[in-house]
């Protein structure tokens, strides 16, 4: 692929993995056109931009507008140049050749119109990063986690949106990789659009990937492409409001499904909460695993995710 790619990485308040994203990226054979969305951070991450990079192009949101309006407001000022856009974390770190490689997959298999990497936690361990679209039993093992409610062997299966192949060194087709990085054809993005800037926090994502594969592009992930990913670095600054946007998300894709999927899927989200709670109050009075603030902060969480 001869052509641009632009990189668009969306940033609240990691400076430091900011710098070792845009770092890795100065490895790329390619031509690059990156763009840093910076959503309101206060951690000096701007200036860093400004300073350190100066070839990335700024643009500075003045506020938190989430996953998918930050990487809206990137796409939106994209060059004429670009062929395909990388949209990535700023918790990441680029290995040498692994935009090359999925920039070659899309050049190479025309009806793919998306790629993900081979994703790496930063020991180096595999780190899942393909998925099948959410079902309801998903939804029902997040809230009775295998091994402690249901049985153990489900967790990391086939039945909890894995693919087995991810642990080989071929390419293979999936429903959707994780949102931290993904090289997306120009033109499926003329087709399908932008991000659903609704989604504020998580399964924008999904949504997107099931709106692109609903327009006939297969989604593949090309596992020669390495990338580090740290994992959570801005999320977990909102623990509670986060744990509650995850869900909030999940219950708007349902929506997607139809009216007896998301039925079915709200009352199991009802039943996780309430199992929940009982846990939380078990932990603080017969365990004393957690402190009042604690018990209070996942009260208020399983109470506003109750009533999604």
């Amino acid at each position: 692929m001869s052509h641009t790619i632009a990189v668009i990485i969306v940033s609240y308040n990691t400076a430091a993995l900011l710098r070792a994203c845009l770092d890795s990226l100065r490895s790329s054979t390619l031509p690059l056109e990156v763009i840093v969305v910076d959503n309101g951070s206060h951690d000096g991450s701007p200036a860093l931009v400004r300073e350190a990079f100066p070839e990335v192009r700024l643009i500075e949101a003045g506020h938190n507008a989430g996953f998918a309006g930050g990487n809206n407001l990137g796409l939106a000022a994209i060059g004429p140049d670009a062929h395909a856009v990388l949209l990535l974390n700023p918790d990441t770190v680029v290995h040498p050749g692994a935009i090359e490689a999925m920039a070659a997959f899309l050049e190479a298999h025309p009806r793919v119109g998306l790629v993900g990497p081979r994703l790496l936690n930063p020991d180096g361990t595999l780190q899942p990063a393909a998925f099948r679209f959410p079902t309801l039993l998903m939804a029902a093992l997040d809230f009775f986690p295998p091994g402690e409610v249901l049985p153990g062997r489900l967790y990391g299966s086939w039945w909890h949106g894995r693919y087995p192949q991810e642990g080989g060194d071929t390419p293979f087709p999936i429903d959707h990789p994780l949102g931290a990085c993904m090289l997306v054809r120009r033109s499926v993005l003329e087709q399908v659009g932008p991000f659903d800037a609704a989604y504020f926090m998580y399964s924008e994502e999904v949504e997107w990937c099931w709106r692109i594969r609903l327009a006939g592009w297969a989604i593949w992930q090309v596992p020669a492409a390495r990338v580090t990913h740290v994992g959570g670095a801005a999320t977990r600054q909102f623990r509670r409001r986060m744990l509650v946007e995850l869900w909030r998300s999940r219950t708007r894709f349902a929506a997607r499904r139809g009216p007896t999927f998301l039925a079915a899927h709200r009352a199991i989200v009802r039943a996780g909460a309430l199992r929940l709670a009982l846990c939380a109050w078990y932990g603080y009075y017969a365990r004393g695993s957690c402190n009042r603030h604690e018990l209070r902060e996942r009260l208020l969480a399983c109470g506003e995710i109750s009533r999604l």
